[in-house]
């Protein structure tokens, strides 16, 4: 256990820079592998030295191209190794990293670089650059455009330019300057900024999250403060590092050493750990039916297997187990149990969920696997680590105890307040809107609402502002019914639930069409010869598994009367955020006429 005085003083060994962090590490684990990453079929590796050697020849280019400290360079690109090259050179460069989602559209993506003054940005392809090309009239500080792939011959001259081109004219920099780099690190200070994220936020315009190098040091060395990893574990990276969390996860490795294989691509994915989806509900599907397919089990002996470990978990938790229940789940583990572990490597010791909240049966069946789901919280102005589970003493339900070094208080509403060396300067060119949830005293109003158990573990009830007053006064946290929703049902892609001002409670789903197809390649129904909404047997399901859910939830929070879309929702129709989260308002106001059907029929 570590003390808060312990903490104060490790704390105070951090870092302090981003760039200082990285420098640290190569010369510690020089030779050691750093990163993994696939190229023409097979996994390459990339040493730290040779991570510095790339890093600083694109840090020195950006600097000879006139990128001055402090100054923003947008990266908009996928998962990929130049993605965490591009972000280190930058910082090594002294300047900060705009991040841009690639799913973003051009009119947001073209409002990111304008409101950040963004000067350089590091394109993926041309059809991520063509939102800016396009656009040059109303971008004045941007000088360059730097493609990771593509021919710059489609491009305006000398403004297109190669990450490969880049790196040339920043060799050829250090050959004339070979302390540029290292000169440049060294002046940077723990306040300047680092990082411009721009949260997608579900209503208006993105807000710029100015994040300092201090703030990623913090965490970094808090996180290793909590001894979770160490410099032999691999760290498979497929989060988009536009986002938060994945910039953290990066910044821990640099600070403790670890391997981690960088790959963005969700088929991959699928192949390589049996999940397709950045929710965990969904992995549980996929693992199920992998697992289960590939031992040839029958679905019967699976589901008894996972009964049989779930309970021997929770008593294992509450006290001691039988003689006879350790000899049920060691025939379980051997028989089942060590598949799904097999299905995704075999090696994994936890996951770690940050992104959304989790359904405490969803965290159940991952611990009664032996791979135990270790949830944390945190914001992107909060540097996304703020509370973690300690994995030997992980309390379900909760995302954990603050960080070391990060408060945690509530306020009268019980909306969850944070101060520590994470949270962010402020908005970017909003400092109304930055006054209106950071006080003078540091502290950072979320907008979540949640509450504090004995043991000082934070648990996340809903967002203060997603909360629904029904007609007859009845507070409804529509998140917590969403979420139980989702473990309930696999055949469903989205539930949002609905009722503010209303009488009752209802909501509207979306499908996921392989889970679907699955589930109808099991049954005896009929081939389907028009949309799936339409099928009475898969209506009859969903609404047998809303009746689950409804037995879960008090009664004025029940789902009295549901519909199934038939379209899905997307980032480019505006029903979701470029991170996925679900724009409420914009979905209920697109379909307000089908809503009011749901009060009137």
């Amino acid at each position: 256990m570590i003390t808060d005085y312990t903490a104060a003083k490790q704390l105070k060994l951090r870092p302090k820079s981003y760039g200082q962090m990285f420098a640290n590490r190569v010369a510690e684990s020089g030779p050691r592998e750093a990163f993994r990453y696939p190229r023409n079929g097979s996994w390459e590796s990339l040493s730290w030295n040779g991570t510095r050697d790339r890093v600083h020849r694109i840090a020195a280019g950006l600097i000879k191209l006139g990128v001055r400290p402090q100054d923003r360079v947008a990266i908009a690109s996928s998962t990929r190794l130049e993605w965490v090259l591009a972000d280190l050179g930058i910082m090594c460069a002294a300047a900060a990293t705009t991040t841009i989602y690639p799913s973003t559209s051009t009119e947001d993506f073209t409002y990111i670089l304008a409101d950040s003054g963004s000067r350089v940005l590091i394109a993926e392809d041309l059809p991520q650059a063509n939102k800016a090309l396009q656009n040059l009239d109303l971008l004045p500080e941007l000088f360059r455009v730097v493609l990771i792939n593509g021919d710059t011959r489609q491009g305006t001259a000398d403004f297109v330019i190669t990450l490969d081109e880049l790196e040339t004219i920043g060799a050829a920099e250090l050959l004339a300057r070979p302390e540029l780099v290292d000169d440049t690190i060294a002046a940077v200070l723990p306040g300047d900024l680092a990082t411009l994220i721009y949260t997608s936020g579900t209503t208006g315009r993105p807000k710029g999250v100015r994040l300092a190098h201090d703030s990623w040091c913090y965490t970094a060395r808090a996180v290793e403060l909590l001894d979770l990893l160490g410099p032999d574990d691999v760290h498979y990276l497929w989060l988009p590092l536009s986002h938060v969390f994945g910039k953290v996860l990066i910044g821990v490795q640099l600070k403790i050493g670890f391997v981690t294989a960088v790959d963005g691509n969700l088929d991959r994915l699928v192949d390589n750990l049996a999940a397709i989806q950045p929710t965990f509900e969904k992995v549980r599907a996929r693992v199920t039916a992998a697992a289960v397919k590939d031992a040839g089990l029958k679905t019967k002996v699976f589901s008894r297997a996972m009964e049989t470990a779930i309970k021997y978990q929770a008593t294992l938790e509450a006290g001691s187990v039988s003689r006879w229940q350790k000899v049920k789940h060691g025939i379980a583990d051997r028989f089942v149990l060590r598949q799904i572990r097999q299905r995704l490597g075999g090696n994994i010791r936890f996951f770690i969920s940050g992104s959304a909240a989790l359904s405490p049966p969803v965290a159940e069946w991952f611990r009664a696997v032996g791979m135990p789901i270790v949830q944390g919280y945190g914001l992107t102005e909060s540097s996304a680590a703020s509370c973690l589970n300690p994995p030997g003493r992980n309390v379900l339900g909760t995302v954990g105890p603050p960080l070391p070094g990060t408060r945690i208080k509530l306020g009268d509403d019980g909306e969850i307040m944070i101060k520590g060396p994470g949270v962010m300067l402020g908005y970017h060119n909003l400092p109304t809107v930055t006054a209106e949830v950071l006080d003078n005293d540091g502290w950072f109003a979320t907008g979540d609402i949640g509450e504090l158990t004995g043991d000082g573990y934070l648990r996340i009830t809903d967002r203060k502002k997603d909360l629904i007053k029904t007609s007859n006064g009845k507070f409804v946290a529509p998140q917590k019914i969403e979420i139980l929703f989702q473990a309930i049902s696999p055949q469903t892609s989205h539930i949002l639930v609905h009722g503010e001002g209303r009488s009752y409670i209802t909501a509207l789903i979306t499908l996921d069409p392989d889970a679907v197809h699955d589930w109808v390649d099991g049954t005896s129904a009929p081939g389907q010869t028009g949309p799936f909404s339409d099928n009475p047997l898969l209506r009859n399901l969903i609404q047998e598994q809303i009746n689950t859910l409804n037995n879960k939830l008090e009664r004025w929070e029940t789902i009295k009367k549901f519909l199934i879309l038939d379209e899905q929702l997307t980032v480019e129709d505006g029903a979701l955020t470029p991170s996925m989260k679900v724009r409420r308002k914009n979905v209920e106001s697109k379909h307000q006429n089908l809503l009011d059907q749901l009060y009137t029929d």
